[in-house]
C-alpha cells in the first residue's frame, strides 16, 4: 500500500510536471490559467485530467473535439510515478525495505518520526521531479528552463549544508566550469549556456565521484545517439540540433542510483 501511495502520487506530481514542460518554455504562467485543449481551447474538466487513466478512456483524443493529445502527457506521468518507487526504494535500502517490513503503515509512521529520513526523500523526489521537466522540455522545445534550474539549485544548497557540502560544491564548480570551457571554445554551437547551468546543478546533486559517471553516461550515450542519427541521417530529428539535456538527466539518474558501484568497479578493472 505505500508503495503504491508513493505511484499514485508520482502521477499526480507527472501531471503537474506536464504543465511545467508546456508552459515554462513559453513563458506562461504555471498558476493562471486552466487546462486546456491547444486544438479547440475548450477548458478541460477535472474527469479529463485523471493521471493515465483519462488519456486511457478517452482514447488518446480530446473530448471535446477529438484532436489527438500528446503521447508526452500519459508517458510523463507513468515515467514520474515509476520513479517516484525507485527513489523511495533507494533511500531506503531497495529491497532491504520490503524484505524486512511488510507492515507499509508501520514504515509510514517510522518516516514521519524520522524527520531525517524524511527530508532526504522529499529532497530526492523533488530532484527527481525537476530532472523530468528538464528532460522533456529539452526534449520537445530545446530549452533548460532557469524557472527548474535555479531553484533545484537553491534547495540543494540548503540541503547539502546538513549533509557533505565541500565535496558538493567543489563537484558543482568543476562540472560548471568544464561546461563553460565547452562553451566558450565551441561559441555555443556544441554547447548551450542551459547546459553549463545545468552542469553546476548535477554537481550539486552528484558530489564527487557520481558527477564523473554522470558525465561519462551523458557523452557515451550522446554520442552514440548522434551518430546513429547521422547514419540514418537525421541529425536534426529534433528540429534543431540534438539536444543534450536528456543526455544529462540519464547520466543523472544513473549516478544517483548506481554511481558509487559503476565508479568501484572502474577502479577495479582500471587500477585506480
Amino acid at each position: 500500500m505505500f508503495l503504491f501511495f508513493i505511484f499514485a502520487l508520482g502521477l499526480f506530481v507527472g501531471s503537474f510536471l506536464n504543465v511545467l514542460v508546456d508552459r515554462l518554455p513559453k513563458g506562461e504562467s504555471v498558476i493562471k490559467g486552466r487546462s486546456h485543449c491547444e486544438k479547440c481551447k475548450k477548458i478541460l474538466k477535472w474527469n479529463d485530467l485523471i493521471p493515465l487513466l483519462s488519456f486511457v478512456f478517452l482514447k488518446g483524443k480530446c473530448r471535446y473535439c477529438s484532436a489527438r493529445l500528446s503521447p508526452y502527457y500519459p508517458i510523463v506521468e507513468f515515467t514520474t510515478g515509476i520513479m517516484f518507487v525507485i527513489t523511495t526504494l533507494f533511500i531506503f535500502n531497495g529491497s532491504q525495505f520490503l524484505i524486512s517490513n511488510f507492515k507499509f503503515l508501520i514504515n509510514f509512521q517510522l518516516l514521519i518520526t524520522n524527520y531525517q529520513l524524511l527530508l532526504t526523500l522529499i529532497y530526492y523526489l523533488f530532484i527527481i521531479s525537476s530532472l523530468i521537466v528538464i528532460f522533456f522540455a529539452d526534449l520537445k522545445y530545446g530549452i533548460i528552463p532557469d524557472k527548474i534550474v535555479f531553484p533545484a539549485i537553491l534547495v540543494s544548497f540548503f540541503f547539502l549544508l546538513f549533509t557533505v557540502f565541500v565535496n558538493h560544491l567543489l563537484s558543482a564548480f568543476g562540472a560548471g566550469l568544464f561546461f563553460l570551457l565547452l562553451f566558450l571554445v565551441t561559441r555555443g554551437r556544441g554547447m548551450g549556456f542551459g547546459d553549463v547551468k545545468f552542469s553546476f546543478l548535477m554537481g550539486l546533486i552528484l558530489g564527487f565521484p557520481n558527477i564523473i559517471v554522470a558525465l561519462y553516461v551523458a557523452f557515451l550515450t550522446g554520442a552514440t545517439v548522434g551518430i546513429i542519427l547521422i547514419i540514418w541521417r537525421k541529425k536534426r530529428i529534433f528540429g534543431t540540433a540534438i539536444p543534450f539535456g536528456p543526455f544529462l538527466v540519464l547520466g543523472n539518474f544513473i549516478a544517483i542510483f548506481f554511481g558509487k558501484s559503476i565508479f568501484h568497479l572502474s577502479s577495479l578493472i582500471f587500477h585506480f
